[in-house]
């Protein structure tokens, strides 16, 4: 009774299609343990992402917390080498956020660090630097965000301007910028793909070896396509608890 079926099912288009993808896909991950190939250009996309955000986490604090600095001061009480260091960060900020991120990181590996064997190495800092810039325009922004009247009351208690950020600004700025640095945690992730234009040994590199040994290069794409897919989901999914929980926290 079910052999019309089957017939049936065999002589769909789209069946046929899959049929004769399998040995396609079966040439791209399971032979000769290609999967071992994407195995380790995950490995070295997560390196790069979790390099690039704590590297940008850095010099973004650093940038927002002199600007926000630069922007709060009172009239006619302006610090020269405040305004100076804000300067420089305002060229950084522009040019990076200004210029491709795919430019720079060809700029770091065929200029900057012409010399240079280790390609992920540069592309973490590549990419470190590229975070810095958007990094620090969302700090900022949740900075700004926080009542100024939170940054007198932390003055009055006898904090400084480091101590009034870190115990009482900064905590209150966390939840209005973390659906903004959840996304920059994502953007990152996906653009770690970019640094296989200097031959930095991650998923699509791998990916691109795979499909010139096989001349078949769908299947290995699409394969890393769904790998990013799968992980941006999760990502996006602990955030989304991560934001839920600190919900809760402020209704206690």
């Amino acid at each position: 009774m079910l052999q019309p079926l089957i017939d049936w099912l065999y002589g769909l288009p789209f069946v046929q299609w899959l049929i004769e993808l399998a040995p396609r896909f079966y040439r791209a991950f399971i032979e000769a343990d290609r999967w071992k190939l994407y195995l380790q250009g995950l490995v070295v996309t997560f390196e790069i992402t979790i390099a690039a955000i704590a590297m940008g986490l850095v010099l973004g604090l650093f940038v927002a917390m002199v600007r926000t600095a630069h922007d709060q001061q009172r009239p006619g009480r302006r610090n020269p080498l405040l305004g100076l260091v804000n300067a420089v960060c305002k060229v950084y900020t522009t040019v990076i956020r200004g210029t491709p991120m795919m430019v720079q990181i060809l700029i770091w590996a065929f200029v900057i660090f012409k010399g240079e064997r280790n390609k992920v190495m540069v592309g973490m800092v590549g990419m470190g630097v590229n975070a810095g810039a958007y990094i620090s325009e969302i700090i900022r922004g949740g900075l700004m965000s926080v009542d100024p009247g939170q940054s007198e009351a932390g003055r009055s208690l006898g904090l400084g301007y480091v101590d009034t950020m870190r115990f009482i600004i900064i905590p209150q700025a966390f939840k209005n910028i973390l659906p903004s640095m959840g996304n920059e945690l994502v953007t990152l992730f996906k653009d770690t793909s970019l640094v296989n234009a200097i031959g930095a040994a991650e998923m699509t590199y791998y990916a691109n070896r795979i499909g010139g040994k096989t001349y078949d290069y769908m299947p290995p794409l699409i394969g890393i396509a769904c790998i990013y897919l799968v992980f941006v989901i999760i990502l996006t999914w602990l955030q989304g608890r991560l934001e839920r929980r600190l919900r809760q926290s402020d209704r206690r």
